[in-house]
């Protein structure tokens, strides 16, 4: 996920605040955890864009898979017979709420998948975060 330009905007940092040398003031340490963070809110946004397109394709599937069955639908009645009830309506409703609930549940899994993966980059870099901040608190021996 780390670009050329991200390399080099944190190179252009470390050199700049580079010069300010603080004692007991690690500069280097500091700009290579925020490195992390940015690090991992660009995994955060390839993930949750990724979640989001999947999403968009499965929704774009489930319309693009009605229409084609009300078209079928359409097209197997001839004209004569359009007043007629559908013989096989309630085979049919049923077959259209089966589908209706399989889409259903596959878009929850994809939002399921996302937001698990998501939660999984966050918490890995708060707890990376944490344990620098207890080495930072540790005395120095």
């Amino acid at each position: 996920m780390e670009s050329s330009n991200t390399k080099s905007l944190f190179a252009d940092y470390t050199r700049f605040f580079g010069q300010f040398k603080l004692p007991g003031f690690d500069l280097a340490a500091i700009l290579q955890r925020r490195r992390k963070d940015i690090e991992a809110f660009a995994a955060l946004n390839a993930t949750t864009l990724a979640g989001l397109q999947s999403l968009g394709q499965k929704q774009a599937d489930m319309l693009n898979s009605t229409v084609t069955g009300l078209q079928s639908l359409v097209t197997r009645q001839p004209e004569t017979s359009a007043r007629k009830p559908l013989a096989n309506a309630g085979e049919l409703v049923q077959q259209a709420l089966h589908r209706v609930l399989s889409n259903a549940q596959e878009v929850t899994s994809t939002v399921y998948t996302t937001q698990s993966d998501s939660y999984a980059i966050v918490s890995k870099r708060v707890a990376e975060n944490v344990e620098d901040l207890k080495a930072l608190l540790q005395p120095a021996k």
